[in-house]
């Protein structure tokens, strides 16, 4: 490939709506340009780096007994409705209509359609365990798309399908995709952690795990215990219990109503009268599918919503009520909502940590007043207790009780074990050995191909541009002649790009009439991994100057020796 031939149109600046490093990068550095929100389009070398996250992808999950099939995007609402999930993905879900009237959505997600696939054509055990994975685009209809490939409304992913005769299967296809994930995302070059998460919309009672590549950009917040395997974003993360305290003290102080003027605020009371945050209590009101619901935390702490709908939903639609809403209820503004004393119409949950019989502060429920020495237990019930916030960094492992530590993330895959959760709604069946019919034990595997891309681009984006690892880089080399008026300068760089592509090198000849100081610009904002230079200095040597991208080291090789030598550092010596 010739520059002068390849579309890379790269950018001095980057665009003002660009917030975190890779979406800077990627745009500057021409591999993808926007459509519209969420919404890019990748140029040619953004789409070779695709396809070799792809490959890598496509090698590890043929490795590990799956086969590629292709489903349609287009997916009938009645096998969503089927499964409850219509309803359950909400206005994220891309819905459309034919001609006819009937539903259709773009597929989110492809359980219940291979699901179907499946009950259709497998019916016996001696088929099984079977592993079916596809790579596609996919369609979420996010509210607020940002952060470039992070969070996109179309994006492309590996969707892989286990179909098992029992538990234990199940857990063994589970733990099969678990290791080549991590061999994936090795070979991409990624830094990550594995950590328990939520299942959410995907649901299935039988665990998951999601894989974080670690960069301060990361939307996600995880916890890990240095000293033990426990890991966790923080949605999922466990909070320890507070020690047992007994029964109130008979000789607690009774609540005595303070003036608050003009504090609404966990910060603002704190500061008012003179306590710690800890000692307060947040009361939050949520309006889950219409109904209203009270969750009180230490003020500290934050509520975990996902938690809150797992105990309490789960809701179609859990959200903090809106200010107009809460006066309606308690009659004050939500600064003031405390436990005490709350209508018949809350239902009242209670964080672990904020159930303790220690005397608290919490609001009195009418403006500008504030109950003190309010006790739990005693002055408002304990009827829902349990851990509903989120954990921090600091706090003790709920497994070894040592000191958490927190990370931030990028979720670049995640592993369900579904049990019987698709299969049963939609009666897909086998014969097992002794005749029986029974539903098959299911798992599905994502990994996002393109946030991949990103999230490596994040990690290894440095002042001039992005270091890719060799493995998904969209050329190995590309090699600079410092004069393209220079024949014997341009016939010697173009057989030496000759043998490196017979050696299996990717290379790039910047055949254009620029200066070559933007030349080196360029391939530093581009990220090649190797950059070699032919000029007339180093020809009356009979040598080429390499430069290493990741290190930034230079060193002179006989030209006679270069492919060999370049070959070697491809494959790691």
């Amino acid at each position: 490939m010739k520059m002068s031939r390849l579309l890379a149109p790269t950018l001095r600046e980057a665009p003002a709506e660009a917030e975190i490093a890779s979406h800077k990068l990627l745009l500057r550095a021409g591999f993808i340009r926007k459509s519209t929100a969420g919404v890019y389009t990748y140029l040619p070398l953004g789409w070779r780096v695709i396809r070799k996250i792809e490959q890598i992808t496509r090698e590890e999950m043929n490795a590990a007994g799956g086969q590629e099939i292709m489903m349609p995007v287009i997916q009938p609402a009645e096998l969503w409705q089927t499964t409850g999930r219509w309803e359950l993905y909400g206005p994220e879900m891309f819905r459309l209509r034919d001609r006819h009237g009937r539903d259709f959505c773009l597929g989110p997600t492809h359980e219940e359609i291979i699901t179907e696939l499946v009950k259709g054509d497998v019916r016996s055990y001696k088929q099984l365990p079977l592993r079916l994975y596809q790579i596609q685009n996919k369609y979420r209809d996010e509210r607020r798309p940002r952060f470039g490939l992070m969070r996109g409304r179309e994006f492309i992913m590996m969707d892989l399908y286990s179909f098992d005769r029992s538990p234990a299967e199940a857990r063994e296809s589970y733990d099969r995709m678990y290791a080549a994930y991590e061999a994936i995302f090795r070979r991409c070059g990624l830094v990550f952690r594995a950590v328990e998460a939520d299942a959410g919309a995907i649901g299935g009672s039988g665990g998951t795990h999601e894989f974080m590549a670690l960069t301060d950009a990361g939307e996600a917040e995880v916890v890990f215990c240095p000293d033990c395997a426990y890991a966790a974003n923080t949605e999922k993360a466990e909070c320890a219990p507070p020690p047992a305290l007994g029964a109130p003290s008979p000789s607690a102080p009774p609540p005595s109503l303070l003036a608050t003027p003009g504090a609404r605020t966990i910060e603002e009371v704190a500061a008012l009268l003179a306590l710690p945050p800890a000692r307060l209590l947040k009361t939050l009101i949520y309006k889950g599918d219409g109904q209203y619901l009270a969750v009180v935390v230490r003020g500290d702490r934050t509520a975990n919503e996902v938690k809150i709908n797992n105990l309490l939903g789960p809701f179609l639609d859990l959200r903090l009520a809106e200010e107009d809403e809460v006066t309606a209820l308690l009659a004050c503004a939500p600064g003031s909502v405390g436990p005490v004393g709350l209508p018949a119409g809350a239902r009242l949950a209670v964080d672990s940590e904020a159930a303790v019989p220690l005397p608290f502060v919490c609001g009195a429920n009418q403006p500008d007043a504030h109950w003190r020495d309010v006790t739990p237990g005693r002055d408002f019930p304990l009827t829902l207790t349990a851990d509903l916030r989120l954990a921090q960094a600091g706090e003790p492992c709920p497994r070894c009780g040592a000191p958490l530590r927190g990370a931030r993330g990028i979720e670049v895959g995640q592993v369900f074990n579904l049990g019987q959760k698709y299969s049963e709604a939609l009666a897909a069946r086998f014969l097992n050995e002794a005749g029986k019919s029974l539903p098959f034990y299911m798992g599905c595997y994502g990994i996002g191909v393109s946030r991949t891309m990103a999230a490596v681009a994040e990690q290894y984006g440095d002042g001039d541009g992005i270091v890719w690892p060799l493995a998904i880089a969209p050329y190995h080399c590309v090699l600079i002649p410092a004069n393209v008026k220079d024949e014997a300068v341009m016939t010697a760089a173009a057989a030496l790009q000759a043998e490196l592509e017979k050696a299996g090198v990717e290379t790039v000849l910047d055949d254009r009439a620029e200066r070559v100081g933007v030349k080196f610009k360029d391939a530093d904002l581009i990220g090649f991994p190797l950059r070699l230079v032919i000029s007339a200095q180093t020809l009356a040597q009979k040598t080429a100057e390499l430069k290493l991208r990741r290190t930034g080291a230079i060193e002179f090789i006989p030209l006679t020796e270069t492919v060999a030598r370049i070959r070697l550092i491809m494959e790691g010596n």
